[in-house]
């Protein structure tokens, strides 16, 4: 592995790893102020599937029509300004005091204490594949997404066996906030250096659109990738109401 895959190979690691490592620090940290009711964790994943969501269009969208030199603009610039939220830890000002909607405090909570940082973890996997499509013509990608689904489950399995038990919320914290850090300056290495090769050539994109699929695959698509999120709500839903609301079934 030459030493610009590794470098790719380390930012969507260790982007999909925080990805999902914050889920359960944050949600951990603010379930006391709340009650420790299973309706925190439910808005919490509404929050992160949404930004998730959001993430996705945002690489979409970059990628497919701004150029190579304003992506990576844009891009820099985001993650220099998501520096501002660390360290990661919900303000005492967001504590509720029994007449707001628990809800939508909850989701200004999140956006506010990590809603770019999140943001822009999750929108780095796609974005660093199509660049590196872009980069290396002919090299399948599709190893990185293999590479982010293995952090992803890494970080998930590792929080409540390895991370709980072991860290406090407060180092936790910490711990996540210099992670991230590390995330963002390997990561602008790689936005620095991508800006500077050309646009894909007229044959690469001519195959790409000729390769579109079309409105009937795009809208089976949507729908297969709605059944795994219905799917990971009602069961979280359910667990955290019947069983208890802890990190392990969010």
């Amino acid at each position: 592995m030459t030493p610009l895959n590794s470098l790719y190979a380390a930012t969507i690691f260790l982007g999909a790893f925080l990805l999902f490592q914050v889920q359960p620090i944050i949600g951990k940290m603010i379930l006391p102020w709340f009650g420790g009711s299973a309706g925190v964790w439910t808005t919490c994943l509404l929050f992160f599937q949404s930004l998730l969501l959001l993430g996705y269009l945002y690489a979409h969208w970059t990628t497919g029509f701004l150029k190579l030199r304003i992506q990576g603009i844009v891009h820099l610039t985001l993650l220099v300004v998501s520096l501002a939220a660390l360290p990661i830890a919900p303000s005492a000002n967001w504590k509720p005091v029994g007449t707001e909607d628990p809800g939508l405090l909850i989701l200004g909570l999140l956006a506010v204490s990590i809603g770019l940082p999140y943001f822009l973890l999750s929108a780095n996997g796609p974005l660093l594949q199509a660049w590196f499509a872009r980069e290396q013509p002919g090299v399948v990608p599709y190893r990185l997404f293999a590479l982010s689904n293995f952090a992803s489950m890494l970080a998930l399995v590792s929080y409540p066996i390895l991370v709980e038990p072991r860290l406090a919320v407060r180092t936790q914290s910490t711990t996540w906030s210099f992670a991230y850090l590390v995330f963002v300056i390997i990561c602008g290495m790689l936005v620095w250096r991508g800006m500077r090769p050309g646009e894909p050539t007229q044959e690469s994109s001519s195959l790409i659109a000729a390769r579109g699929p079309g409105a009937g695959s795009l809208m089976l698509w949507v729908a297969l990738a709605a059944c795994p999120s219905i799917l990971l709500m009602a069961v979280t839903s359910y667990l955290t109401q019947n069983v208890a609301p802890i990190p392990l079934f969010k």
